[in-house]
């Protein structure tokens, strides 16, 4: 793939150096502000949210997610086509956000729409728009939600208190009274890399390591947005550069990218998806073909 514009060189950022992010979006959404988007004030989100990421940082430790790893990269629950994973998840509702309750098929073909809307040659981009939360399909084999949906973080070292809810939430988590874990690196190496770190486990890694058993022709860019466009600490707060490699930072400003339309986005009122699907079928026949094993 040719270089673009969002592409920048890797530059590995010192310690001390300060980080400057850009402005959330170009992309201004009709629906609110941009700054009501993502308010998890303890006094405005819904206990539904409140909950499920209590139970998330609790439960998720770095023996969890290797298990689940284990579990779920056996991709022998079901065979379905990415469409049809997608209309399954027409009566699934994330706990985790605090913007809407509306299906989560429903945001898929929102944010592909925005995406298509700015991005109208890179079909590739609005596949990615369009499949990147399909990874939600554990819960219907019993996956909790606390282990499906919400914000990712890096699991073998100590959160960063960008985290939703803070470091506080994190107070009963067993890895934070373990010395190897409860460190800024823990377990990992300065600059490592973001492949060589276990994130908690999700919809985006899960649907990241099912891409890639299956087969795609989706680019490397792609895979980052899906693999890390819940990794808000990261792409929106500028926490855990210590982790990166030059690779992710090239990367960084394609899932910013991405997140604009993830996130600016969502609404209450619906697309019609009979005028869309056909469209999106031909796409993601070209990108992610046939039955896939999840």
């Amino acid at each position: 793939m040719q270089k673009s514009s969002l592409e920048v060189p890797g530059c590995i950022p010192q310690r001390d150096t300060p980080i400057v992010l850009e402005d959330p979006s170009e992309y201004r959404p009709e629906y609110k502000n941009v700054k009501d988007f993502r308010n998890f004030s303890i006094h405005t989100s819904p206990q539904r949210v409140i909950n499920t990421y209590k139970m998330m940082h609790t439960y998720q430790t770095l023996d969890y997610v290797k298990e689940k790893m284990k579990f779920w990269g056996k991709f022998d629950h079901a065979e379905m086509s990415i469409m049809e994973a997608l209309a399954s998840l027409n009566s699934f509702l994330d706990e985790s956000d605090p913007d809407v309750d509306i299906p989560n098929s429903m945001h898929a073909f929102q944010t592909a729409e925005g995406i298509r809307e700015k991005h109208p040659d890179k079909e590739w981009f609005q596949v990615t728009g369009l499949i990147h939360d399909i990874g939600k399909v554990m819960s219907h084999w019993g996956e909790p939600q606390w282990s499906t949906v919400g914000d990712t973080f890096p699991v073998g070292c100590a959160p960063d208190d960008s985290i939703v809810f803070g470091i506080e939430s994190f107070k009963d988590n067993p890895d934070m009274k373990d010395e190897k874990l409860n460190t800024k690196l823990g377990i990992y190496e300065e600059n490592c890399g973001l492949d060589k770190v276990n994130m908690s486990w999700g919809h985006d890694e899960y649907l990241y390591r099912v891409l890639q058993n299956h087969g795609h022709n989706l680019p490397e860019e792609a895979l980052y947005m899906i693999r890390f466009h819940s990794f808000y600490p990261w792409h929106t707060s500028g926490a855990y550069y210590h982790l990166c490699n030059n690779k992710d930072l090239e990367m960084l400003p394609w899932i910013r990218e991405f997140n604009k339309f993830d996130l600016y986005t969502k609404r209450p009122d619906m697309l019609d998806e009979s005028e869309l699907v056909p469209y999106y079928t031909k796409l993601v026949e070209k990108y992610v073909p046939g039955k896939i094993k999840w």
